[in-house]
């Protein structure tokens, strides 16, 4: 990125980018952060209002690059338009999402455990309760998540829990045999 091709990497110039890793793309210099070494490239098109995709780069893995041209500063006040209320809503969705998946993931369970989980959660609703299982808001399933340690629960929803365990537990033992 430093001396010779110093002029070439300004902001605005527009590359072919081969990397490393075997990934082509153009992209349009937006700017070059030179302690992090990385490069931020806008691809897609330069119409304005047009979607636009940020590529963060570090530039080590630039295994070649073409100078295609010169355009505008891409972040040009006057040209450039960001939409902070759509970042936002798109952060807020993506962070419960991300909170709903975390949800999902047992504390201090074995990787059979949650196994089983992920398996009846395909199936019922489902929800941890620190360690146990609890299917319908009503039927828990304590360690070591045998139909012997179904709970709770009207009688058919307990009987309906049992079944799909015992399945989903014959299911995974003939996915891994010797796991479970």
């Amino acid at each position: 990125m430093d001396g010779a091709n110093g002029e070439e990497m300004a902001v605005g110039c527009i590359l072919a980018i081969k990397t490393t890793l075997g990934d082509e793309f153009e992209g349009q210099i937006v700017t070059y952060d030179r302690p992090s070494n990385i490069l931020v490239l806008q691809e897609g098109t330069t119409k304005p209002g047009a979607r636009r995709n940020l590529r963060l780069l570090k530039a080590n893995y630039i295994k070649d690059f073409t100078l295609l041209g010169r355009g505008e500063d891409p972040l040009d006040p006057k040209k450039c338009f960001i939409d902070l209320a759509a970042i936002q809503a798109r952060e807020d969705a993506a962070m419960r999402q991300a909170e709903i998946e975390a949800e999902r993931i047992g504390v201090g369970v074995t990787a059979e455990a949650q196994s089983i989980f992920d398996a009846l959660s395909k199936t019922l609703p489902v929800h941890w309760d620190k360690t146990v299982i609890v299917v319908m808001n009503e039927v828990r399933v304590c360690s070591p998540y045998l139909p012997d340690n179904v709970s709770g629960g009207t009688p058919a929803a307990n009987e309906r829990v049992k079944k799909v365990l015992e399945f989903e537990r014959k299911r995974l033992q003939a996915r891994s045999p010797g796991q479970f």
